[in-house]
């Protein structure tokens, strides 16, 4: 594995098992505690992770008991839908290993979205402790636009400043989404993002490297927290880091 110290955090290069050895690794040193949560994402490579976690039974019994489950964010659909984020990670991961019911968390979308991400802030908020993290593990994509959660190009959400960590948005031709802010990123204990394939290595350039201009680049919000994100990519993702 090699790894590259970037102004957006600590770019780490995998194979895809091995990025989701990793992946699966911070993922138990939350289930450590009790109460741990994890924020999933959507996405191919996600999807792939869960299958992968899933076969290989690599997540910890004592992750299994302990651990909390959401995602970053979420498309306004039933958690039925193939294109729900938490219904996804439901289906591939959390029901093949027998996670219970009262550890698993879905943005609750059956509300009009302004108010469902409300009242995920306020769930969220009830069970975070004094000096507690949002979400202890953050796991978030890399779109080839350079997207990160729901925060779209041009995004009226990047870089206002809100204290709200959760956002309810509506992406230009794709409809609402409920979305982690920047304020939500900053509350989480770590951030690991997930960038494979050649289609990400721009991005993920213009990101780690290019010059500012989150509101082009919406993954750049990461370069306020280096310290606190890890990049696990593919060769194919990182051959402009190594230009």
């Amino acid at each position: 594995m090699q790894t590259l110290t970037t102004p957006a955090g600590t770019v780490q290069i995998h194979t895809l098992e091995t990025a989701f050895a990793a992946l699966a690794g911070k993922i138990n040193a939350v289930g450590k505690t009790p109460g741990g949560t994890v924020a999933l994402s959507g996405g191919s490579t996600p999807m792939a992770f869960y299958r992968w976690a899933a076969a290989q039974k690599v997540l910890a019994e004592e992750t299994l008991q302990n651990v909390d489950w959401l995602v970053s964010d979420e498309r306004c659909v039933p958690l039925a839908s193939d294109d729900s984020n938490f219904g996804n990670a439901a289906r591939e991961l959390l029901d093949p290993l027998g996670v219970a019911a009262e550890r698993r968390h879905p943005w609750p979308v059956e509300l009009a979205p302004a108010a469902a991400a409300k009242a995920f802030a306020e769930e969220i908020r009830q069970r975070k402790t004094d000096g507690g993290n949002v979400f202890d593990l953050c796991v978030l994509g890399l779109g080839d636009d350079a997207h990160t959660a729901s925060l779209w190009p041009e995004c009226p959400l990047i870089g206002d400043g809100g204290k709200n960590w959760f956002a309810a948005t509506e992406w230009p031709g794709r409809g609402w989404r409920l979305t982690i802010t920047e304020a939500g990123m900053a509350a989480c204990g770590e951030i690991v993002v997930l960038a494979f394939g050649e289609k990400k290595a721009a991005a993920l350039q213009a990101v780690a490297h290019g010059a500012a201009a989150q509101r082009k680049f919406p993954g750049q919000v990461l370069r306020a927290w280096p310290e606190k994100v890890t990049w696990l990519v593919d060769e194919a993702a990182a051959i402009l880091q190594k230009a």
